[in-house]
Order: structure tokens, then C-alpha cells, then sequence
């Protein structure tokens, strides 16, 4: 049974078919659609560039032709003595495996006024519908958070012709997972495409009678709004192995092999965290491909398979023209090195170094610096500064 028709939920099932489990597969989800691709949620889909059947990751005759069964429901409780769960229906289910993958949700906004009609987040499809309503061009759009998250919102705001205003309580956009000459990078195409970039600006209140009409900052300032997004992260979704007794620490803690505290629970996405000897710590991955990669070792180990997660992080971000691929993780970084001009041009990648290694790149439109850096991380090939300076020079 699997926990979650999320990314890494719709991946493990697929693989374990692929892997030669024979036995039923039942995919519970929380959503009465089949598992969809979410990234496209803030960037094609809010512009209207797309359709929700268009994001299915598999479609309904895959699930019927491999005899999987997809439920809508909720599990409220897991018995592991009893290996069952029981179902927000009532009903109870066996399991000879189990598999979480239960996600996160929004974290929510401290402050007043959350409550009031036109304030959205922003993390299933059904949230993207409700800010379509309300996203009529010439409207004042406030998004409250500069990640990656609240920066594609914007984008796709623009595009839909609303004015938007970003507010981000920190000293500049992307502050936790960008150099500054990136965050520089990206608060100038915003602002050249129109968006007020507003940093240091932490949100106190949202005010309004039974909408939104205006956001009011630390600074007593007052922002107009006819509609707020706010993106100011996720946190996994644990409760319920919390419940069950797993092993938790900002994410159910899960093995090489994607095991959990109980080796009969395997747990992947969102909500797992894992240990990274690369980077010396657990990180728990917000990231569709290391979810993805997840759930095929989860499904391998399911089918007693020794199969472990090896494969670096990568990420990536659409926003106008420009596509931001990540490889690797820049945590502790002491160094960058730059591949073309971010305060002129449209495309250059930043390396980030550590101990004058390089331990990841973002690479914005420069898909070869992407897949360049990849794969070097992929092999574990050691790039020194020199060797690197010299790599950009050319």
C-alpha cells in the first residue's frame, strides 16, 4: 500500500510493477484526481497554458492495465502491530509493505488576517482554480515570499496581467538557496518585467472587511491587494507516522534504502529525510527528481532488491524566458565562481565551491553548464577552483 498519490507515490507504484511485484497495489490520495505533476502548478498552469489532464503523471488506463487500484481517501491511522491502516471511510486495509509518501503543505503566514477571502496558497490544483478566479488583468496581486515558489507566481501573474508586488521579509529574494549576485539577477528581471520587488518587507496583517484590501508591513507601511499568494515554504506532512511511532526529525528518517525506523515502512518525497554523506548532514529533498529517485529504491527494496540513493540533487525553475537548473546543493559554500555577466545578460551559471571544490551550479538557460555539472557530481569527480576557472575561461 502507498500512502500519497504525490510525485513520488505515482513513481513507486509504477516501479513496483517494474520491479516484479506481482501482489495488489493500492494508492491512496487525498485528491480526487489521479497524481498530477505539481512544479507546472505556479508557472503554465496559473497562465493558463495548460490543462490538469495534461499534468496527469500516468493515465487512468495505466492504472488499469498494471491493476492498481487508486483511492480517494485519507489514512487516519496506522497499526503497525496489525499491519493495517484505517481509512477516513472507515474502512481498515492490510498491508504486507507500506510506503509513505505523504508530501508537505504550505507553511502558514503568522499574522492576522490570513482567514480573509482572496488569500491563497499555493500547493495543490485546487488552490490554482481559486486564484484563477480572482486573477483578473489589471488587479493588484500581492505575493507574500521570494523563493522560488512566490518568484513564478509572479512571473505568471504578469503574464495574466495583474500588477504584483513581492514582499519578502528577508534582505533579498532566494536569500536561503542562491549567491547574492543571483538574487540580484532575478530582483532585475522581475523588476524589468514590471514586478515590484519589495525586500525587508515583513507582513504584519492583512486587513480588509471580508476580502483582502491591503497588506500592512513591520514598517506601518500599507500595500493594496485584491488578491495575496503567499509562499513562504513547506513543511512535511508527519503526523501520521508520528502517530505510528516512526522516526521523525523535520521528515520521517529513512535509510539509504529508503527505509524507515521500521524496516516494513518505506518512505519517500517530501516527507523523508535522508542522510547525505556529500554534505555531512539529513536533508530532507523539496525536490521532484529526488523524489522520484526515492521512490524507485523504495520500490526496490519492497521487492527485497539492493538497490541504495545515490544520485545528487537537481532542481530547476521557469520563470519568463529564463530556466534556472540546479545541480547539486551550494549548502556551506565559501566561494562562487561566474560564467558570463547576471547583471547584463539572460543566461550565466554560478559554481559554488567549498574548500575549493565544486559542490554545485545554478545555471540559468545554459542547459550544458547543467548537465556538465551533473554528471560530475554524479561521478563524484573531484573539480578543483583552478580547474573550474579554467573550464569558464574557455
Amino acid at each position: 500500500m502507498v500512502v500519497g498519490a504525490s510525485h513520488a507515490g505515482a513513481q513507486l507504484v509504477t516501479s513496483l510493477r517494474q520491479e516484479g511485484w506481482s501482489g495488489e497495489i493500492v494508492l491512496v490520495g487525498d485528491e480526487s484526481v489521479l497524481p498530477y505533476q505539481r512544479p507546472p502548478l505556479s508557472k503554465a498552469y496559473l497562465a493558463g497554458k495548460c490543462s490538469l489532464t495534461e499534468l496527469a503523471i500516468r493515465s487512468q488506463d495505466f492504472y488499469l492495465k498494471q491493476g492498481i487500484e487508486c483511492l480517494d481517501a485519507c489514512v487516519e491511522e496506522i497499526d503497525r502491530s496489525a499491519r493495517q491502516v484505517l481509512l477516513s471511510t472507515g474502512d481498515r486495509l492490510s498491508y504486507d509493505a507500506l510506503a509513505l509518501c505523504t508530501g508537505a503543505r504550505p507553511r502558514r503566514l503568522r499574522a492576522a488576517g490570513t482567514q480573509l477571502d482572496g488569500v491563497h496558497y499555493l500547493r495543490r490544483s485546487s488552490d490554482v482554480k481559486r486564484i484563477r478566479e480572482h486573477a483578473i488583468p489589471g488587479r493588484r496581486a500581492v505575493i507574500v515570499g521570494g523563493g522560488y515558489i512566490g518568484l513564478e507566481t509572479a512571473a505568471s501573474l504578469r503574464a495574466l496581467g495583474l500588477d504584483v508586488t513581492v514582499l519578502e521579509a528577508a534582505d533579498r529574494v532566494l536569500e536561503r538557496v542562491t549567491a547574492p549576485e543571483v538574487s540580484a539577477f532575478f530582483t532585475r528581471v522581475h523588476q524589468h518585467e514590471g514586478v515590484d520587488v519589495r525586500t525587508s518587507a515583513s507582513v504584519e496583517a492583512l486587513v480588509g472587511d471580508h476580502r483582502v484590501r491591503e497588506a500592512v508591513l513591520a514598517s506601518g507601511e500599507l500595500v493594496a491587494a485584491d488578491l495575496v499568494i503567499i509562499g513562504v515554504g513547506i513543511e512535511p506532512t508527519t503526523e501520521l507516522a508520528e502517530a505510528a511511532g516512526l522516526a521523525v526529525d523535520d521528515g520521517i528518517l529513512i535509510d539509504a534504502h529508503a527505509r524507515s525506523s521500521d524496516p516494513t515502512i518505506v518512505a519517500a518525497g517530501d516527507c523523508a529525510s535522508q542522510d547525505m554523506p556529500r554534505y555531512g548532514r539529513r536533508i530532507r529533498l523539496e525536490s521532484v527528481p529526488s523524489a522520484v529517485e526515492q521512490a524507485k529504491v523504495a520500490a526496490a527494496t519492497i521487492c527485497g532488491k539492493d538497490k541504495e540513493v545515490t544520485a545528487p540533487p537537481w532542481f530547476w525553475s521557469d520563470q519568463y524566458d529564463l530556466k534556472l537548473q540546479i545541480a547539486g546543493l551550494n549548502t556551506g559554500y565559501d566561494d562562487i565562481v561566474l560564467s558570463g555577466d547576471p547583471t547584463a545578460d539572460r543566461d550565466f551559471t554560478c559554481y559554488y565551491l567549498r574548500k575549493g571544490e565544486l559542490i554545485a551550479a545554478d545555471c540559468v538557460n545554459r542547459p550544458r553548464d547543467f548537465m556538465t555539472t551533473k554528471r560530475m557530481l554524479g561521478q563524484g569527480t573531484a573539480v578543483d577552483m583552478a580547474t573550474l576557472k579554467a573550464k569558464v575561461a574557455v
